[in-house]
Formats: structure tokens, C-alpha cells, sequence
């Protein structure tokens, strides 16, 4: 991390030369060349809301793909390269990037850096026992709209001549939300009350269940980076019995081998949980497919989760 922030440093100052300053120049030139906005984040649940706001107006570059855990994340020369390149930004904040704030920072000192998961209220937020903060504040339709509100005004600053067609963009955008949201609401509430508990390798889904009706439990904390003692996969076992929830579900970005350990000990204990199917949390699915989308990854999750828990998905 060290010489990630020394190396951005000398680069911001200047000093930079040779192949990794002509790539730059370049990336600068071809999006001036482009009349468009560069925009550069972190996770692509803002990029691809914010492309599709954004129009042809913008290019929008994602540092963190498919399955790429952002808790853990660890900035490389490249990425810096790309946020050099950008005009504009965005990355969620709340602690989620923790390994990426110094490099914010340092690349603040030139050009527009906001993180936008930090204009949603406090009190809207979620804490754990310890007082962290809950991150993944996609989760909930609602909140994740001003996020991404936070990010067109950023927008809006960095390219004025185009603030009407970017709000413009965002209230099309937002009426889809306000439908999925609906949706998903719907098709959840038909499970069954005692069988609508959420049993996911960590904890991201609070803002999920909060907006849906879903108890939830993850074995791990609000980051990756927790541990997951026999304590917990014991106490989740005694959840799944009392309960007798039939599915427990995997992550694409986390290791599904605390999963399998409470699958195995809800077997010694005579239930047979099955694994109802991968949710994305902390990344999206592959670009070109639906659950690329932040639309088609929530909306497959809301139907994993349906067709899993009620009564029919049994």
C-alpha cells in the first residue's frame, strides 16, 4: 500500500515518465477527443447505474469486477492509471473500499472524489453490535437512490452543459427502481413468515431484509475480513432447526466453506438444508448478462431467494 500512495504521489506531482505517462495522456486525449465525461468507480454497482444515467454523455470505468470483494480490495498501478484518467470519481464510502482511502485522498487533492454512500442520513443507516457501520446500502432500493443522486450531482458539476439530460436520465432510471422495488417486495412477502430467514456468508444483506421482511443472518460480519468462530456455525445450525428453514445461500464473491459447515451440521442434526442457489453481494454479475445489471442482479436475487424459502420453491 505503501508504494501505491508513493507511487500516486510522484505521479499527481509530475514526475511520472515513460510508458505509464503517455498511457495517461492518452486516456486523457481519447476522452476529451470524445467530448464525453470520464467517470471512474470503484464498484459496479455504481458504474452501471451511472452509465445508463449518464447516456452518451459519459464513459464509465469500474475498478472492481464480477466476484472481486471489495472489502478487501488492494489498489494497483493500473487502477491508478485509470483514476488518473478520470474526470469524475465515485466510490461507495462507508468504510466499504477501506484499503482504497488513501489513494482517495491523494487523487482528491486534483480533481472531483466523493463517496457516495455517505449522503444517505445516519440515521437511515445500519450498525452492528461493535458500531460499524453497514456498507452495503445497495441493498435497499431507496437509499441506494440517494447514493446515486449524490453521483449525478457530481455529474452535473464536472459537465453542466449537460445537467437536464442527466436528470432527466435519473428520473427515467428511478421509476424502474421504484418498480423493482415494488416487485421484489411482492414476490417476497408470499413466503412463508416462519420460513423467511436469510442465511448468507456474510453480513450483507441487512438493508435487503430491513426493505423486504427478511430476518438475516451472516456468518460473518459486515466485512470479509471478520472471522467465523464454531460459535457461530453452531448457533446458525440451532437457527436453521428451530426454524426449519430449508435453504442456506452461497456468495459468487466469498468462500462458500462456512456455508458448507452449517449444511453439515444441519445434517448430523436431521435436517437436510440444501443450498438454495449464489446471490451477489458484494459484486455483480458478468457485464452483457442480466445480473450485470444492478436492476437484474437484485431482481435475481429477490427470486433466488423466493424460490428457495416458499413453499413452492420447496
Amino acid at each position: 500500500m505503501a508504494l501505491i500512495v508513493t507511487a500516486l504521489a510522484l505521479w499527481l506531482a509530475g514526475c511520472a515518465t515513460g510508458e505509464n505517462a503517455n498511457n495517461a495522456s492518452t486516456a486523457n486525449a481519447a476522452g476529451n477527443n470524445e467530448g464525453k465525461l470520464n467517470v471512474v468507480t470503484t464498484i459496479a454497482q455504481i458504474a452501471e447505474p451511472i452509465s445508463v444515467i449518464g447516456g452518451d454523455r459519459v464513459n464509465v470505468q469500474s475498478l472492481m469486477g464480477p466476484g472481486v470483494d471489495p472489502h478487501l480490495y488492494q489498489a494497483t498501478q493500473g487502477d491508478i492509471a485509470k483514476l488518473e484518467s478520470g474526470d469524475v470519481i465515485l466510490y461507495s464510502g462507508l468504510h466499504l473500499e477501506a484499503n482504497m482511502l488513501r489513494v482517495f485522498e491523494e487523487i482528491g487533492k486534483t480533481k472531483p472524489v466523493a463517496a457516495i454512500g455517505e449522503a444517505v442520513p445516519k440515521k437511515e443507516l445500519l450498525v452492528d453490535e461493535e458500531g460499524a457501520t453497514d456498507p452495503h446500502i445497495w441493498f435497499d432500493i431507496e437509499l441506494w437512490k440517494q447514493a446515486l443522486s449524490a453521483g449525478v450531482e457530481e455529474l452535473k458539476k464536472a459537465s453542466p452543459e449537460n445537467a437536464d439530460y442527466f436528470e432527466t436520465n435519473k428520473t427515467a432510471y428511478f421509476e424502474q427502481l421504484d418498480a423493482l422495488k415494488t416487485d421484489a417486495q411482492s414476490k417476497l412477502s408470499q413466503i412463508p413468515q416462519e420460513k423467511r430467514v436469510l442465511i448468507t456468508a456474510h453480513d450483507a444483506f441487512g438493508y435487503f431484509g430491513r426493505m423486504n421482511g427478511v430476518d438475516v443472518v451472516g456468518l460473518q460480519g459486515l466485512s470479509t475480513e471478520d472471522e467465523v468462530g464454531l460459535s457461530d456455525i453452531d448457533n446458525t445450525v440451532d437457527l436453521l432447526v428451530d426454524y426449519q428453514v430449508p435453504a442456506v445461500f452461497v456468495e459468487s464473491s466469498i468462500n462458500p466453506a462456512s456455508i458448507n459447515a452449517v449444511i453439515e451440521g444441519a445434517k448430523k442434526r436431521g435436517l437436510d438444508v440444501k443450498v438454495g442457489g449464489e446471490l451477489f453481494s458484494d459484486a455483480m454479475g458478468d457485464t452483457g448478462t442480466p445480473e450485470g445489471t444492478y436492476i437484474g442482479m437484485y431482481r435475481h436475487n429477490a427470486d433466488t431467494i423466493y424460490n428457495a424459502l416458499s413453499a413452492e420453491g420447496k
